[in-house]
């Protein structure tokens, strides 16, 4: 018997490592008959906090980016043959809300994730979500490093 996942969650975040993830997730859910695809975007609201001006208009512009983009992917999806995708925008420490709190909600069994984006002075200080969710996560994580050849991608940095 193969393993069958039914419940794929993916970050996405602008990033081209989480349009890597995205696409491979598509890809990955079409060969898992009638399994789900949820996207999230999580919106950082500690990156408010040291705001002093803070106004609910800033998080409302960065919602509707989101959305935007979020809009864009499920086309996408949906042009891809996909039926069962969604995708919500959560608010908060996107580590927690990625490794913990959307798997428990949707009963995930596959997180697929791009690799961190951070240089090593950016993972040292703050962290990688990435490293965070592969370390704590109750389901699988695949981590998306390649294309859909499989092939190494040059990141624009």
């Amino acid at each position: 018997m193969t393993q069958q996942y039914k419940h794929i969650l993916v970050p996405v975040d602008g990033s081209q490592e989480a349009e890597l993830a995205f696409e491979k997730a598509v890809a990955v859910a079409r060969r898992n008959k009638g399994a789900e695809l949820h996207l999230v975007h999580i919106v950082d609201t500690r990156a408010f906090q040291n705001i002093s001006s803070f106004d609910t208009a800033m998080v409302e512009q960065v919602t509707e980016t989101a959305k935007t983009t979020l809009d864009k992917y499920i086309k996408e999806a949906k042009d891809k043959g996909l039926e069962n995708v969604d995708y919500s925008i959560e608010y908060g420490a996107p580590k927690v809300v990625i490794a913990n709190d959307m798997p428990r909600q949707l009963h995930t069994d596959l997180i697929m994730i791009g690799a961190t984006g951070l240089n090593a002075v950016e993972r040292l200080l703050i962290g990688s979500v990435t490293e965070y969710v592969t370390r704590t996560a109750s389901c699988d994580v695949l981590v998306v490093r390649t294309d859909l050849d499989n092939q190494p991608v040059k990141l624009n940095k």
